[in-house]
């Protein structure tokens, strides 16, 4: 079982940096346009979910010795109209720009990116516990 961990700290009332154990920084906001500076978790779970799909689309792709002069994923979520408003759908878009691919063959890469080889579409799919528990530092 591999463990991870990230540690966030309060920097403002609507903003957050997460650092991971090596020292790696994320900026979170919760503020609306126009005084948004960095994603919201939500923007951050989407932005996990295409990132994950996308690194093993890609490889796939590469190990089948196939060019690739662009790629991206366009990452659409729909969320719950109550609280907490969470994702009821996301719709996961790749564009990949390659001269010697077609597309029924990356249409099955990322098949497999997404349902097979993803964690974080695989954890999004699974019954995860949660545990938390409070202390007080003076």
């Amino acid at each position: 079982m591999s463990k991870r961990n990230v540690t966030v700290r309060m920097k403002a009332d609507y903003e957050y940096e997460a650092v991971n154990q090596q020292g790696n920084k994320v900026q979170i906001d919760m503020y609306d346009a126009p005084d948004k500076r960095a994603q919201s978790p939500m923007d951050l779970l989407l932005s996990a979910l295409g990132g994950c799909a996308s690194v093993d689309a890609v490889l796939m792709m590469k190990k089948k010795r196939k060019e690739i002069l662009d790629f991206y994923v366009e990452v659409e979520g729909i969320r719950n109209e109550g609280i907490p408003a969470f994702y009821t759908d996301i719709h996961l878009k790749f564009i990949l720009v390659s001269p010697n691919a077609n597309e029924e063959e990356f249409a099955k890469v990322v098949a497999l990116s997404v349902e097979k080889y993803c964690s974080v579409s695989s954890s999004l799919k699974s019954r995860v516990t949660f545990s938390s528990e409070v202390k007080k530092a003076l």
